[in-house]
């Protein structure tokens, strides 16, 4: 046998050199492999073909053996070569022999034909476990129109359910749009033109309308005239637009509180109609950012149903419909990101201490403020309020669980109670490590007066600036926000010892929570 053809058949074989090596370095890939991968993803060992195995046998060779008297050796026997006839002749047709390579193609036919009955049998058991659903128990077939699979969690008692999961957004969400666009209204303030470019414009300065409006306008820009809007105090000119939608048929719109604050002119574009709507606002609340308007048409208006807010849950597909920056009846989708978000937004007037949000990754953008936020049964469950200039996908709306309880209110005009908020009436700031020695103090812990209101429970129980409380009830504070915590946990009416440090020496102060709105109004 020449050394190419050895070369070669050894390259399919395993040798004993090789059999070494990969034991000598199996300990190695093992501890490799139980790092990094399961055990089960490596093979060892060269690669072996059953072909390779049926025609190794040379033909040119035969081992055979031969006995004597001192044992039976092996002893090599050459056969003689075959000759090829020339002649075309079936008769003189090529014999096949053990010597030649009729072996060698039978074996090839043998490996082919096992190949074939072997598809065949895997193939139709595929076939009959497919269709005789054999490895998923008792679960239906998934239909050709149906875009959901199936996968198993298991529950805190250890039981194993069956979680159906939709792998594509709902194909509702073009017939909610279309039902809903016709109640969806344009909501535009005007106001009247100033000598200035800003002219102390509370919505140009404020930062609060810029974030929902952009600054496109604010002064920069020749104000559009608007002399035929019926004002009669001459011409107007924009200062915001947002959204809103028309929960009665009669013309009764709801949006936003910063849509229209300061407007001199509320103007409604509704969808059918060439011109807008003069609109009359009936009642707002700055605290809960809501108003109420009112148009009068000729007939009655499409209207869109109030749902329950409370009955959507985190992870739902929520729908935003809106006027992001003019561009009318904009569509977004989402889900529904966290409930009971509270945020605070502060402006001009204040601070708009916003509880009990909803918060959606449908994109919301300045102008959809006032637009509904509604669920997968075009019922509205929250109106649009505020994003997030920091993050993407993280956009806020007022449910209507709490829009329900004061929608009369807002309807008839009526003022609606606020909230009770417990304070004690004392401005608060971290201890920094240079006034330990200058209050006598021992460490930096409890929270520093730096201002008592006037008439305020604090100040009406002797507390002074620079008086350090160090505990609420017998209970230590660090900073000033556990303090600010800890208060606001109480009721309006409670009484709450304070421990204070004054000139080093230790006191206790008894304080009784007052309600900041009643407070801020005997100051007005």
């Amino acid at each position: 046998m020449d050394d190419n053809k050895k070369d070669y058949s050894d390259f399919f074989k395993p040798q004993n050199n090789h059999n070494e090596n990969e034991q000598g370095s199996s300990s190695n890939r093992q501890e490799e492999g139980n790092q990094e991968r399961p055990s089960y993803y490596y093979s060892y060992g060269p690669y072996k073909s059953s072909f390779q195995e049926e025609s190794e046998p040379q033909p040119q060779s035969m081992t055979t053996s031969s006995s004597s008297s001192e044992g039976t050796s092996s002893v090599e026997v050459t056969p003689p070569r075959n000759l090829r006839p020339f002649s075309f002749g079936p008769e003189a047709a090529p014999q096949s022999s053990s010597w030649d390579g009729g072996k060698k193609r039978s074996s090839v036919k043998s490996v082919f034909a096992a190949f074939l009955a072997g598809a065949v049998v895997v193939g139709g058991l595929m076939f009959a476990a497919d269709k005789t659903n054999m490895f998923s128990g008792n679960q239906p077939l998934a239909s050709g129109t149906a875009s959901q699979t199936a996968s198993t969690t298991s529950s805190g008692s250890g039981d194993v359910k069956n979680v159906s999961l939709d792998v594509v957004r709902p194909g509702n969400i073009s017939s909610i749009a279309q039902n809903a666009g016709p109640a969806i209204v344009k909501v535009e303030s005007l106001v009247k033109p100033k000598t200035s470019s800003r002219g102390g414009n509370s919505i140009f300065d404020d930062p609060f309308f810029r974030q929902f409006f952009g600054d496109g306008g604010g002064g920069s820009q020749t104000p559009k005239s608007q002399g035929n809007s019926g004002s009669g105090s001459g011409q107007l000119q924009p200062a915001g637009m947002g959204t809103g939608f028309i929960f009665e048929k009669s013309g009764y719109i709801l949006t936003n509180e910063h849509v229209v604050d300061g407007a001199d002119e509320i103007q409604v574009t509704v969808e059918g109609y060439d011109k807008p709507f003069t609109a009359k606002l009936l009642g707002n609340s700055y605290d809960l950012d809501l108003a109420v308007l009112k148009i009068e048409g000729a007939k009655d208006f499409p209207i869109l149903p109030l749902g329950k807010s409370d009955d959507v849950n985190v992870g739902d597909w929520v729908v935003a419909i809106g006027n992001p920056y003019g561009f009318d009846h904009t569509v977004t989708v989402g889900v529904l990101s966290a409930k009971e978000r509270p945020i605070s937004i502060p402006d001009e007037k204040g601070t708009r201490d916003y509880k009990h949000l909803l918060q959606t990754d449908a994109s919301i953008n300045p102008g959809n403020s006032g637009g509904p936020l509604l669920n997968l049964n075009g019922e509205v469950i929250g109106i649009n309020t505020a994003v997030s200039a920091q993050a993407q996908g993280i956009g806020f709306a007022i449910p209507t669980s709490t829009i329900s309880s004061v929608l009369d209110n807002l309807k008839n005009n009526i003022q609606i109670p606020k909230e009770p908020v417990p304070f004690i009436g004392v401005g608060l700031q971290d201890i920094g490590k240079d006034w330990v020695s200058e209050l006598k103090l021992s460490n930096t812990d409890g929270a520093l007066v730096g201002s008592v209101t006037r008439k305020s429970p604090a100040f009406q129980a002797g507390l002074r600036q620079y008086d350090v409380i160090v505990d609420i009830n017998g209970t230590k504070v660090k900073n000033s926000q556990e303090l600010i915590t800890k208060v606001q946990a109480t009721k309006v009416g409670d009484k709450v010892t304070l421990g204070v440090i004054r000139d080093g020496k230790r006191m206790d102060v008894t304080v009784t929570v007052g309600d900041k709105n009643t407070l801020a109004d005997t100051q007005e």
